[in-house]
């Protein structure tokens, strides 16, 4: 088999990087073990604000005008809901945080995402005596339906090989790579916390950080949109409710944990006050970096190797501005932009 490129790993990042080849026609296959669960386990919102500090996130505009019709393309396509519309309310905890969002609301960055008004708590459930800020035009990408419905498309064609990729298998040639029987110009690694253990790139500095979400039924809370107030609150539907998230940077296992169980429980009894049940915990080891960009560029020896690597807790805003990147520096030349290239660690 002979295509034009290989990639490994196919959570937010490769199945990005995958839409990028699909619109330039370029032929693509994919590997995926199932080894790296940071994408299924993710929340999946898309938020332009940091709501700790109430600053914009780095390039969201440009990210958003970028993500959200990629993502109503796999919808089209593959007959699946993934874009859910839902406000993110951020609870208050005094006046001055109310201050503090009022003066964000004038920042230029801002104004067109944070609501000028405060709302008021009308939920007997939840204890928000100061209200809540609105951060406006947000949501929610159901990432793990994505994942399935994807990877199901392609394996249906003959594209999607559901297995190890050995490293030690790949040869190197002056125009390309192979891969066993497979041919390629060139072979992207997108295999988050997996490319610790990947030769040519295990060099550069990820930070591995595990992260647990529990999903709790709560059938007296009644709300509508994602709630943020030390842990968030992320409604499923059918009084379902996603908790997160935990970090974690000693076990980096895949197994849950009672900790993380407990830690999150304790925050949500101090929001909330309404009866509940934990019907799920799940656990993944999200792909971070210390200065909180991307990994994204070329390998200094092997120029037909890339990565694209280290999208974060907000994947699925960045997934489709660095799969873009990337695509035009390895198809166009075109400069990678200096916060996100592995360059940037090179002393």
């Amino acid at each position: 088999m002979k295509v034009d490129y290989i990639i490994v790993g196919s959570g937010i990042a490769g199945i990005c990087f995958s839409e990028q080849l699909k619109r330039a026609n370029k032929s693509f296959v994919v590997f995926d073990n199932a080894s790296q669960q940071s994408s299924t386990v993710a929340g999946g919102l898309y938020n332009p604000v940091v709501l700790k500090r109430f600053t914009s996130v780095w390039k969201s505009e440009e990210q958003l005008d970028l993500a959200l019709p990629v993502y109503a393309k796999i919808e089209q396509e593959l007959h699946v809901k993934l874009d859910y519309k839902i406000s993110v309310y951020r609870k208050f905890a005094s006046l001055e945080e109310q201050n503090d969002w009022f003066a964000a609301t004038d920042k230029p960055l801002l104004s067109n995402w944070l609501s000028p008004k405060v709302i008021k708590n009308d939920n007997p459930s939840i204890d928000a005596p100061f209200g809540f800020g609105q951060v406006l035009n947000t949501g929610r990408i159901d990432v793990k339906t994505m994942m399935t419905a994807y990877q199901q498309d392609l394996e249906e064609k003959g594209l999607f090989f559901d297995s190890d990729f050995s490293y030690e298998a790949l040869e190197i040639t002056s125009d390309g790579v192979q891969y066993k029987n497979i041919t390629a110009s060139q072979i992207v690694f997108a295999e988050g916390f997996g490319i610790t253990k990947n030769p040519f790139f295990k060099h550069l500095p990820l930070v591995p950080a595990k992260g647990e979400l529990l999903t709790i039924h709560a059938p007296e809370l009644n709300i509508d949109y994602v709630l943020k107030a030390g842990v968030f609150l992320i409604p499923l539907g059918d009084d379902k409710y996603i908790v997160g998230a935990t970090y974690e940077w000693k076990d980096l296992s895949h197994q849950v944990s009672e900790k993380a169980k407990n830690q999150l429980l304790g925050k949500l009894d101090k929001l909330i006050s309404c009866e509940y049940q934990v019907v799920n915990q799940v656990a993944g080891i999200r792909p971070t970096v210390k200065d909180r960009r991307p990994l994204v560029g070329q390998h200094a020896e092997y120029k037909n190797l890339y990565v694209l690597n280290g999208l974060g807790t907000r994947g699925v805003m960045i997934g489709p501005y660095v799969a873009k990147q990337l695509f035009n520096f390895i198809e166009n030349s075109t400069p990678l932009d200096t916060e996100i290239t592995i360059d940037r660690f090179v002393s």
